[in-house]
């Protein structure tokens, strides 16, 4: 018995596979603080659990259509026109069980044995594991920590190739928080018209979590779609409530884009999960729709985290780390120890008998380092914190 040669394609994510580590060591009894997953420490917001409540006392617990609600495709183009200034028609949004699905079936729904998808390193775990089960290759974009982990135009014309067909643009990204302003953003998109075939795959499912928005003097979120909107036809713009909404259970995703790649993404979704779950659509129409106020007051506690983690890092000998623009991760470079450890995995499996869970940059195509996620309270975050330079110090 053996599994497909699409399974044996791809391997487990990292990130997922500390975390259970984590959670095994402290079944076992060990104090374990975990800062291995990106989840927001923060409770869901009221009135979202009381739409959730009110779907199950009313009864919609049938089928949905596939795509996603009415009422809940309609609140996700409000929050693309007033989150990332895409005007975009329901028609042309499509709902799924969480972002990563509607990565999966856009990737599923065009690439061909062969075809080419550059992605940004270090990138989240689940890109290039997907673009390989779909049968793409993966071309890496290599970024570095003295340029904030981001890529130029030129960087990018690089690597486009005859076979190309995707970019996996990431702002804020995962692992890195790395933010792409209005700027480098039409650069990129100066690149793409002279490459038609190229399409872009927009993950903004950060945006809210963007420290530029008020260093900027209120200046919006950046996205490509809106920036350079005779583009739109090929690019796809995903988002969400998980992060934003401390919503990570109820598994929601969005996407915005070209009506023909929705409607090829519904149809592979029909077969795969049918609709997402519906009570989490009507939580996440309250979400959407209802009050954003408490952001500005999320976002800056997760600023207050990112400062203290920054020069807590910075303060360790052998470690050090860019101030990341957005999201609530840190990308750690550990490179002067290695001598010592070897590798970043023996490195995170010392920090682990320390007493904390961290995911090497080699699950995240980086090396000689360890991705911080700081959406962990105070108290655990600052013994955390302590516990890693006891450990290496």
């Amino acid at each position: 018995m053996h599994g497909s040669a699409a399974l044996a394609r791809i391997a487990p994510s990292g990130t997922t596979a500390m975390t259970d580590r984590a959670i095994e060591l402290r079944e076992s009894g060990l104090d374990i603080i975990s800062l291995s997953v990106g989840e927001p420490d923060f409770p869901t917001p009221p009135h979202v659990i009381e739409a959730a409540k009110a779907a199950l006392d009313a009864g919609q617990t049938k089928y949905t259509a596939v795509g996603g609600t009415s009422q809940l495709k309609q609140a996700a183009a409000l929050h693309f026109a007033r989150d990332l200034g895409i005007e975009v028609p329901a028609s042309q949004v499509t709902v799924s069980a969480g972002g990563k699905q509607a990565i999966f079936h856009a990737m599923l729904a065009t690439v061909s044995e062969g075809d080419e998808v550059i992605v940004p390193s270090p990138w989240w775990v689940s890109y290039p594991e997907i673009v390989r089960f779909a049968g793409g290759k993966v071309v890496p974009l290599l970024t570095s920590a003295k340029d904030n982990f981001r890529f130029t135009a030129a960087d990018l014309e690089a690597q486009i190739g005859p076979r190309t067909l995707w970019l996996l643009l990431n702002s804020p990204g995962n692992p890195t928080g790395a933010y792409y302003p209005e700027e480098m953003l039409r650069g990129i998109g100066e690149v793409l018209r002279r490459h038609p075939r190229v399409m872009v795959l927009s993950d903004d499912i950060y945006a809210p979590i963007n420290y530029a928005i008020d260093s900027n003097g209120g200046r919006p979120h950046a996205t490509l779609a809106n920036l350079c909107p005779d583009l739109a036809d090929r690019i796809l713009t995903v988002s969400g409530v998980s992060k934003s909404h401390a919503m990570t259970g109820f598994r929601i995703g969005v996407a915005a884009g070209p009506q023909w790649l929705i409607k090829a993404m519904e149809k592979l979704q029909s077969h795969s999960s049918g609709n997402p779950c519906s009570i989490s659509q009507a939580a996440a129409v309250a979400a959407f729709a209802g009050p954003q106020d408490f952001l500005a007051e999320w976002r800056e506690r997760f600023r207050q985290r990112r400062d203290k983690v920054v020069a807590a890092i910075n303060a360790i000998p052998g470690l050090s780390t860019p101030t990341p623009d957005g999201a609530f991760y840190c990308m750690i470079d550990a490179a002067p120890l290695m001598g010592r450890f070897g590798d970043d995995m023996k490195l995170t499996l010392h920090l682990l008998e320390h007493g904390v869970a961290l995911v090497p940059a080699s699950a995240f195509g980086g090396r000689d380092g360890f991705r911080i996620s700081f959406a962990a309270d105070d108290a655990r975050l600052e013994e955390a914190l302590r516990r890693i330079e006891k450990a290496l110090t």
